[in-house]
Parts: C-alpha cells; structure tokens; sequence
C-alpha cells in the first residue's frame, strides 16, 4: 500500500548563471507576436501506440496556451540538507553545487531512501530527483566502504545522454569519497566499461540494451545489488525496453532489495510494474500540472517549405531570447535545418540516433556551456536531460502525441523562468 506525499515544486537552490550571448553570433529569440488564451481544449485524440495514426484529429488549441506568473505559497522544507544524516564530505559536496534548501522531491524522498524504504517518486524534469536518490545511495554506500562491505547499486535510464548525465551528478557528488561509478551505455566502447566493473565499481548507470548485454557476457553480476533504480521508468516502457527492465531487475536478489522507481507518468503498465517489484513503497509526487504555467505556447501556421524556414529566420532573429532547442521528427532533418540555418549565418547544432556517442556528448556540452545556441533534435533529448536557460523550444515538426509535446516543451520555463513553446503547423 502506498504512502502518499504531495508537494508543489518551486525555485530555491539554483544557481544557475545567465546566458551571455556571443557578440560573432547572431541574436535571436522573443516571444510571440499574439497570444492567444484558449479556456476550452478538448482531449488531443491518441493512439495506442506511440505514434500518431493516420486520420488522427490533431487538437492545435492545446499548444496555445499564455504562460502566467501564479503568485503560489512557497514549498517549505521540512528539512535542511544539514538535518539528513550526510558525513560532512557529501555536505561540502553539496555546498559546492550551490544548494540552499531541499527541493520538495529531494525533501520527502531522502528520509524514505535513508530508511530502506521502496519509493515511487512522480515528479516533472528539472526537480531535483537525480540528486534525490543519489545523495542517500553515495551516503549508504561510503559507509559500507569504511565497514569493508561491498555492496552494487544498479541505476537504468532510458537513453545515453540520460546515463551519462547521472553519471556526472554522481562525478560531483561523491567526490572525496573513493567510491567509483560506470556509465555502461551503447556507442561507447564496451571494453573500457568491462575494465571499470571488473575493477568494482559501486555504481553501474546504464541503458537497459547494454545492461542486458554485459549481463549476457556475465560481466555484470548482480547478486550483490541490493538497490535498483529506474530513471525515467515510463519513457523506457516508451520505448520498448519493458522486457529488458523485468529481466534486469530479476537479476537482483529479491530479499533485502531496495527499489526506487521515478517517473513522470503513472500508467496502468507502470502501476503493473510497481506492485511487481516495489514493497509498501512510499507514494511521493510532485507534479506540478500537465505544462508549467510560466511557458507561453502558440502555433505558427505556414504554407509550404520556404514559409516555414522564413518565418523560423523571423523567430530566430527576434530580441530577448538566447538560447533555442528545436524539434524535428527525422534523424536526416535534423541536419538538413542546420545546413539550411548556417546558410542564414546561424550556428546551430544537430543531435540524434545517428550521430556517434561522442559526438552527441560533445555538441550537449556546447549547448550547455553556451558555446552554441541553437540546438536541433529528434525526441532524444525531449526527457530527462538538464539543459540550464532554454529560453525557447520550437516544434519544427507537429509532434507525434500530447505526451511527447509536453516532454518536449519541459525543456524551457524551468525552476520558475519564463519559456517559450512554439509549435510550426502547416496550414
């Protein structure tokens, strides 16, 4: 049975700069030149499957929408980071990343993660939920260290970028600890990822696909993995990895495991999942509603290619907004946008399946840093990624779902900042 917490997110402990914009490059951004408010949207019509059937009705209302600033009571804590039970290595830790106060997911799911509790934490990206199961587990797992216990903690995500994100939290937390981790992800080289868990390393972050192969090789020994955690649980039963996350997780022991499921949805298929593996879990959720009020959303209607790509210039050209994620559904025109910007003088970057590990971490960590403002992706990135100041989200292509729109537009109007969403629709 679950027990159930709730909690409104709200902004406290960023620390996140402003973007300076690049005076060699051009300026961009904006808002819209008309909002409209739309008090009546009917249901956005999907199909059972993850893609949008032929003849389905797209509901365009529902990506008009006027962001409001709603002046909401303050989350208060009932928790300091100094209250929970840290050695004083993670406190310094967490002084360094600029944390003040616990975020609500962090506040209510901390206390239940250092007492061996199940969790089922629902909570929108940009929470705070990565450092909510990776301050106890680093905590737990140093302290079995300094007693010469081994023991494995188990973290899936859905995709690399994901992986290696937490991997980069875990880098930053646990530092001064001399408890290690490996990101086992597809696209970069298994070899070196078979040398780090042979080493033993105490915490494996990876992607179901290359779990399960290292698994298959018996490279990765799961018998004394006593914590599992699954990231982003509804976006791996997205995309298809449901059989791999049952044959994973059934790997563990069953006696004295911990699991903790985080997830921005609860589906019927992840309540399946939940009353298959989790025991009296604590029910935490912080959803704060189906997009954040702080995000203007409108539609921008086009006749035909040239249109389209004039009226993105447009947008792109427009003051106050520096830092831009644009959607496109295929792989292929991803690239074919960002030859086409270039042409225009804008520097864009392009990531999607095709592009090597590497290279996609690469081009991330440009967009992140700044060094580039523009960035074009397929669904990749739309979840789970923590992309600082993205001013504006443009759906090039009509998304295929709501769901998938509303991860996608998750990218902007985070930790109490205004965002942009615009959506081209053919006309």
């Amino acid at each position: 049975m679950y027990t159930r917490h709730s909690a409104t997110p709200k902004k406290f402990g960023s620390h996140a700069s402003a973007f300076r914009a690049k005076s060699h490059l051009p300026r961009f951004g904006g808002g819209t030149k008309k909002i409209f408010r739309n008090n009546s949207r009917p249901p956005f019509k999907r199909s059972g499957g993850g893609g949008r059937s032929r003849g389905e009705r797209i509901d365009f209302s529902r990506f008009v929408k006027k962001g409001v600033r709603v002046e909401e009571a303050p989350y208060v804590a009932k928790h300091t980071f100094a209250d929970f039970p840290f050695g004083p290595q993670i406190q310094t830790n967490i002084l360094r990343t600029g944390y003040i106060h616990p975020r609500p997911i962090q506040d209510q799911a901390i206390p239940a993660v250092i007492a061996g509790k199940d969790v089922f934490g629902m909570a929108n990206t940009g929470t705070g939920k990565t450092a909510a199961f990776l301050l106890p587990l680093i905590e737990r797992i140093s302290k079995l260290k300094l007693l010469k216990k081994r023991e494995r903690v188990l973290i899936m995500a859905p995709t690399r970028e994901l992986a290696l994100q937490i991997e980069s939290d875990f880098k930053i937390l646990s530092f001064g600890l001399g408890i290690f981790s490996v990101a086992c992800v597809g696209g970069l080289p298994i070899g070196k990822q078979i040398r780090e868990i042979e080493r033993g390393v105490s915490f494996v972050i990876g992607t179901p696909g290359r779990l399960k192969d290292l698994i298959n090789q018996k490279v990765l020994d799961l018998s004394t993995c006593h914590t599992i955690v699954l990231d982003e649980a509804d976006r791996m039963l997205d995309m298809g990895f449901r059989d791999d996350m049952v044959t994973i997780i059934g790997k563990c022991p069953v006696e004295g495991r911990q699991t903790l499921f985080f997830s921005a949805t609860l589906s019927p298929e992840i309540k399946k999942l939940t009353e298959q593996f989790l025991r009296e879990p604590i029910f935490i959720s912080v959803i704060s509603g189906e997009t954040a009020k702080n995000i203007d959303q409108d539609v921008v209607r086009y006749k035909g290619k040239e249109e389209q790509l004039s009226k993105l210039n447009e947008i792109l050209k427009r003051e106050g907004s520096d830092k831009v994620l644009i959607f496109r559904e295929m792989k292929h025109a991803t690239d074919a946008l960002a030859k086409e910007l270039a042409r225009l003088g804008f520097q864009a970057g392009t990531i999607h399946g095709n592009k090597r590990s590497r290279e996609r971490i690469r081009i991330l960590d440009d967009f992140k840093k700044d060094k580039i403002n523009i960035l074009i992706a397929t669904d990749v990135a739309a979840r789970g990624l923590d992309i600082p100041d993205v001013t504006h989200v443009i759906n090039y292509d009509v998304p295929q779902t709501y769901d998938t729109y509303v991860h996608r537009i998750g990218r902007t109007g985070r930790s109490g900042k205004k965002g942009t969403a615009l959506t081209f629709v053919p006309v």
